[in-house]
């Protein structure tokens, strides 16, 4: 299964939940990060935070999702938006038929500074929660509409 992680930037909670969804899928799926209009870096602290839980970070990068709507990119079953703003925005026509589903989080990279150990922590921790408990649902036999459910029911929690 292939997913694809929106958020408008693609330097913080995007690339938290790609990490951590590759990383406890343990080969379930893979999942990709993008931004509507990426910041072309990563968010340091993004950095710091997912080396400091043992991720190797040698990969991260933000990346444009026109990426992942040429025809020869992977064909995604699920598209998860993190940010409100990317929610909102018109995608484009990816290649398949993925199912859509809003993971809102807060923007841990709004937050001041001084604040960004906290605010990213809390980030990574909803985002994990979230992504444990689809992992958890997630079925080989499931259907489009099964996964949206799921994806939808995730999108919930706090």
């Amino acid at each position: 299964m292939n997913i694809l992680v929106l958020c408008t930037g693609n330097s913080a909670r995007s690339i938290l939940l790609e990490a951590i969804l590759n990383r406890e899928g343990a080969g379930r799926v893979t999942t990709y990060s993008a931004g509507s209009q990426p910041s072309n870096k990563v968010h340091p602290y993004s950095l710091k935070l997912l080396a400091a839980h043992g991720y190797d970070t040698s990969h991260a990068r933000s990346k444009s999702w026109d990426e992942f709507a040429l025809c020869d990119a992977p064909k995604m079953d699920a598209v998860i938006t993190v940010c409100a703003s990317a929610a909102g925005e018109t995608c484009p026509i990816w290649p398949g038929t993925p199912v859509r589903a809003h993971w809102g989080v807060d923007d841990p990279a709004a937050a001041c500074e001084a604040d960004w150990p906290e605010a990213f922590e809390t980030a990574y921790r909803l985002l994990e929660l979230r992504a444990k408990a689809f992992l958890s649902a997630l079925t080989a036999e499931q259907t489009p509409k099964d996964l949206k459910s799921a994806l939808d029911a995730v999108g919930t929690l706090s």
